[in-house]
């Protein structure tokens, strides 16, 4: 079993960002889309219930995002960093 991919709604959600914070957010990205792939072993067949909007912080970095469990995929939709 591989990772989900993960990607930023809107694709231009990181413009502007120092090249920290992006490191930051790709790496946070990465480690949730691996966690949810693995909390999700079905993915598409899944039938039950499938998390809302949730939020990971770490150090400067505040991260919003969707798990779209069906689609097998990590959905980043709100970036605040603190840095």
């Amino acid at each position: 079993m591989s990772a989900w991919p993960w990607e930023c709604d809107p694709d231009d959600l990181l413009k502007g960002l120092p090249p920290e914070a992006i490191a930051a957010v790709e790496d946070l990205a990465r480690e949730i889309a691996a966690r949810d792939s693995m909390l999700f072993p079905d993915g598409a067949s899944h039938s039950g219930d499938v998390p809302g909007l949730q939020r990971e912080t770490r150090g400067p970095l505040i991260v919003n995002y969707l798990s779209d469990v069906r689609g097998e995929r990590v959905v980043i939709v709100r970036v605040l960093w603190l840095g």
